[in-house]
């Protein structure tokens, strides 16, 4: 008996490709009403490489519950929210706590892509990154795109 080899460019393969990642336009279709200001693809990015830079610094706040205590506290940074967490209900309120704190907040297509942004096999709606000197420049940028998107209706 032996093995077939398989095409590396067949379509298995790319089907197989299909199942891991999904674009980020597809991403688009299973977003919230309040989902705004909505990150572009490459401010999205950027995030989760600002993200991954604050996990290896332990400067990041995670969850709903722990990320409005930290607010509550008058700890500031940039708030990323996932645009596709359901119901609404959950999260709706971190928006408007930003605003009246003058916090920037930005929301992304996924959770489940946030979560791996923060080395965790699991979904998170809510990630708010906190400044320090080791990624300064990435938080920066990133810091300047986010007040720069339109405000929200």
């Amino acid at each position: 008996m032996t093995k077939i080899k398989t095409d590396p460019d067949g379509p298995e393969a790319q089907a197989e490709a299909c199942l891991g990642e999904r674009t980020y336009h597809e991403l688009l279709v299973n977003l919230n009403p309040i989902s705004q200001p909505l990150a572009s693809r490459r401010l999205t990015r950027k995030l989760y490489k600002c993200i991954k830079k604050a996990v290896k610094q332990k400067q990041i706040r995670r969850g709903v519950k722990e990320v409005q205590k930290f607010i509550n506290k008058g700890e500031k940074g940039i708030m990323v929210l996932a645009g596709d967490t359901l119901p609404i209900e959950v999260y709706c309120h971190l928006p408007v706590m930003c605003e009246d704190r003058n916090l920037p907040y930005v929301y992304i297509p996924s959770k489940t892509d946030l979560g791996a942004a923060a080395g965790s096999k699991r979904p998170t709606c809510v990630i708010m990154v906190k400044p320090h000197e080791e990624y300064q420049e990435a938080y920066d940028e990133c810091l300047e795109e986010v007040q720069a998107l339109p405000p929200p209706m």
